[in-house]
């Protein structure tokens, strides 16, 4: 699996080609002379990076729908050189001086980044020549300029050839397989969280301590195989001796589909099988042969990974097989896949979506999708969640569950029953059981999880008022008002927001009885300081619109305060002291005009009815289903599937049959 750099001859010829003819002119700012491009490959580029403008000018920064934007990682020079031609669109050739690119950095216009060149230094004369020698160019020179920025967008696409399966797929797997429940991955080293997810390429390794977890589990399911007999048929036929080299034979193959996805080679057989008569032979049990051959499969790459060897392939209807199954169900192709694949029909368009359809009316599909909610909403950090008991005596291990299963209940009511799929932040009713009613103060479902109505004057609606994200979202003993509203941008605007810079205090001020103070008195110490600033205005604005919901998600008027030890610990007065601050629940979302709002129900209006969010599922989606983040060569493939997603009513069942569809997933060596 490597990527392949994409050819930049031609790229190249052309920046040559115009250097000699006189796009290379001088241009000057004070003292700096510009003579071609080379001045921003070795000047100004580096100095953008210095003032950081990339954190949020790349394709899922926050500024990323702006019209600058950063090249990849690891761009090469003929990359960098196109990006700062691109910059031509925010030039004023008439006045450089009131361009844009020039104007914004410094903050003389309204900058949601904030200030990021202070006017009237150095940074600013290396920015301001290369502004004059865009503005200097020719008509022609800018047409040429141009096709240069369009060819540079042409890059190939990165050829993805194996993904490994995931704890969860390999879970279901086996269990597929062999009929074991034993769910082995959960003792595996933890996966980490990339892109949002965890089965994205970038993590998909295998560490000394996974390889040796493999190994493992490999033998205990192997051993427990036959363990009382072959309860789950595994073997074929019943062998006529331990050494029955036709039923081995019949075994390996059989078994060999299933475990690698697809048939296997005639010498692949012949090696497994004389694995098989060796072991068999050895101890004089049928059985023990069939168990080596297991054991040994279960870590091959072919079984531990999903091999694409594209549609030329030979094996091209299996390998789509796979990716259905682990896309849609979460494991192994079942043996109507697979009979499928053997007769060839799994070869177009319309089999394809035909299958997706069936699979998709499979009780499978609600739990792999379950896996994928799990996921970008994070339900692990519900789970897993610590609050302080002394505060919150309602929140338990039991009531995390609950708040997980009312999210899970939504999402299914929404993607099940052909729902609009905006309602995810727009839903006037929840599901909830009597922990969840008693927190929330509504009235008992009639049933477990029954769905009841919000109050018309409540400010829950959808999933922003679930006590899943504001938990998640939420430190032990008080709310969060950054990691809220960092969970929007990232999660639901799809847009990300870079850490702090190395060496920055995140602490805040303390609280105290002397010096009482709400989280947005506390949070304004982040607007004072400018490297703080560009990133805090982008996500404290949004999270102080929760401040009304504490951290186990229950609504509270004011902000209550406790100052002494507690019990056996009073202060002078005689007992803890509690002071009430009012809460000023106001927020807005920096970027989106007229986006102020004041509960989490405005809010999820706000979000339902932006492009920007609705695009985002689309793009969460797609990095789930294919394992890593989008490109700009993706962007056809995503606007086809937003526009997919527009036209069915935003019907979540539609998007994932748009995607299944797309060429992108159909082509050769992709998923």
């Amino acid at each position: 699996m490597g990527r392949r750099e994409p050819g930049w001859g031609v790229l190249a010829a052309f920046v040559i080609a115009v250097a000699a003819t006189g796009c290379g002119r001088v241009a000057a700012a004070e003292d700096t002379v510009v003579r071609d491009e080379s001045f921003f490959v070795e000047q100004v580029y580096p100095m953008l990076h210095t003032v950081q403008c990339e954190r949020c000018h790349t394709d899922n920064g926050v500024a990323s729908d702006t019209l600058l934007e950063f090249p990849g990682e690891d761009p090469n020079e003929l990359q960098i050189v196109a990006f700062g031609l691109s910059m031509i669109d925010l030039v004023d050739r008439g006045d450089p001086r009131q361009s844009l690119l020039l104007t914004k950095p410094t903050r003389r216009t309204e900058h949601t980044g904030g200030r990021r060149i202070r006017p009237d230094s150095e940074d600013e004369q290396l920015l301001l020549s290369w502004v004059n020698y865009l503005a200097g160019l020719s008509d022609d020179q800018v047409r040429k300029a141009r096709e240069t920025i369009a060819r540079a967008e042409v890059r190939e696409l990165e050829t993805l050839t194996v993904r490994r399966l995931t704890h969860s797929q390999y879970n279901h797997t086996v269990r597929d397989l062999l009929g074991d429940q034993s769910q082995p991955a959960n003792r595996f080293p933890k996966e980490d969280f990339i892109n949002g997810f965890k089965n994205q390429l970038e993590a998909q390794g295998i560490s000394p301590l996974q390889a040796e977890a493999y190994g493992k589990a490999a033998e205990r399911l192997a051993q427990a195989a036959f363990r009382g007999g072959d309860h789950q048929g595994l073997i074929p036929r019943n062998p006529e001796s331990p050494t029955d080299a036709e039923a081995a034979g019949e075994f390996v193959r059989q078994f060999g589909l299933k475990a690698f996805r697809r048939p296997l080679t005639a010498d692949e057989v012949a090696r497994y099988c004389d694995l098989f008569l060796e072991e068999a032979g050895r101890v004089q049990e049928f059985e023990r042969g069939a168990s080596m051959v297991i054991e040994i499969m279960l870590q091959s790459p072919y079984f531990l990974f999903r091999v694409e060897r594209g549609a030329d392939g030979p094996d091209a209807d299996y390998e789509m097989a796979s990716r259905l199954s682990y896309l849609l169900w979460d494991t192994m192709p079942s043996d109507e896949l697979f009979r499928a694949a053997a007769a060839g029909e799994l070869s177009t368009p319309g089999q394809v979506e035909a299958a997706a359809r069936r699979m998709l009316d499979d009780p499978r599909a609600r739990s792999a999708l379950d896996e994928f909610l799990a996921q970008w909403l994070r339900f692990d950090r519900v789970l897993d969640a610590t609050k302080d008991r002394r505060r919150f005596r309602q929140y338990n291990a039991e009531v995390a569950a609950a708040m997980v299963e009312e999210t899970r209940r939504l999402f299914n009511d929404l993607v099940w029953n052909d729902r609009d799929f905006r309602a995810i932040f727009t839903a006037d009713y929840t599901f909830i059981n009597a922990d969840l009613a008693q927190l929330y103060e509504l009235p008992m479902p009639e049933e477990e999880f029954g769905k009841v109505a919000y109050p018309a004057e409540s400010g829950r609606s959808g999933v922003l008022g679930h006590g899943s994200f504001l938990v998640a979202t939420s430190n032990p003993a008080e709310t969060s008002p950054t990691a809220r509203g960092l969970f929007v941008r990232n999660h639901f605007l799809g847009q990300e927001v870079p850490p702090p810079p190395a060496g920055v205090s995140t602490d805040l001020p303390v609280v105290t009885e002397a010096a009482p103070m709400t989280n947005r008195e506390r949070l304004a110490i982040h607007l004072n300081s400018e490297s703080c600033a560009s990133c805090h205005r982008l996500i404290d604005p949004i999270g102080l619109g929760f401040e009304n919901y504490d951290a186990i998600g229950a609504y509270e008027e004011t902000m209550r305060l406790q100052f002494g030890r507690g019990r056996g610990n009073a202060s002078r007065e005689g007992g803890p002291t509690s002071i009430e601050l009012e809460i000023d629940p106001s927020g807005y979302i920096q970027g989106i005009e007229n986006s102020e709002f004041s509960t989490p129900k405005e809010l999820g209006r706000l979000l339902a009815e932006s492009e920007t969010s609705q695009r985002a599922i689309v793009k969460q989606f797609f990095r789930y289903a294919f394992g890593r983040q989008e490109t700009v060569n993706d962007e056809p493939v995503l606007d086809g599937l937003y526009e997919a997603f527009r036209d069915s009513g935003f019907r979540f069942r539609e998007l994932i049959v748009a995607l299944i569809t797309s060429e992108l997933f159909l082509q050769k060596g992709t998923e």
